[in-house]
């Protein structure tokens, strides 16, 4: 009879700690025992710790990331920019359930591994180049229905609002405060984004 695969233990508790460590000072003995399994478990599963990396980053992005969307950007009962404010707050209010800790595992693992891995360097650039397409397409909508006005290509807007609202988490993270959040929306909400 074949063993239980640990593969799905190792990815759910080794995300957590990443989260909480950070990437790099994450080590392989500290995410196995976090996901209860003995080391070799982990090699098992995978051939390095970035192949490791490359992985929690695909299910953060597809899980975590990808049901705000849906459940934000992608709902067409809202209006587009109600969608917008909508995932912000939907983001926050995660934040505000993590005491204002841990950030966003893209925007944390492009500060530690983009100088280091050239493999998760061009998957985070591939997921920001992804990321900004709905945000693209509530803006055009927006713009279309003369809610806001579009100075510039959607993709460069939305593309500036990743990079802002990225910022904005990092300082949450320093501050341990929902503050930096806040004044990301109340800025882009009253500027940016204000009724055209």
């Amino acid at each position: 009879m074949a063993r239980a695969s640990n593969k799905e233990q190792i990815l759910r508790e080794g995300l957590h700690v990443v989260r909480r460590r950070g990437f790099n000072a994450a080590g392989v003995r500290d995410i196995t025992a976090a996901a209860g399994v003995p080391q070799g478990s982990f090699t098992n599963h995978f051939a390095s710790k970035e192949a490791f990396g490359l992985e929690i980053l695909e299910r953060y992005f597809t899980d975590d990331v990808g049901s705000a969307i849906e459940a934000t950007l992608r709902d067409t009962d809202l209006p587009p920019v109600e969608r917008l404010r909508a995932y912000f707050d939907l983001i926050t209010a995660r934040f505000e359930s993590r005491e204002w800790r841990d950030g966003c595992l893209i925007g944390n693992l492009s500060l530690e591994s983009a100088e280091t891995s050239e493999a998760l360097r061009t998957r985070l650039s591939e997921i920001f180049a992804q990321w900004r397409e709905p945000f693209a397409d509530s803006l055009e909508e927006a713009a279309a229905a003369g809610a806001i006005r579009l100075d510039m290509p959607a993709l460069d807007l939305a593309d500036f609002l990743l990079a802002s609202w990225q910022g904005a988490i990092l300082r949450m993270k320093v501050d341990h405060s929902p503050q930096p959040l806040q004044r990301f929306n109340e800025i882009v909400f009253s500027t940016i984004l204000r009724r055209a």
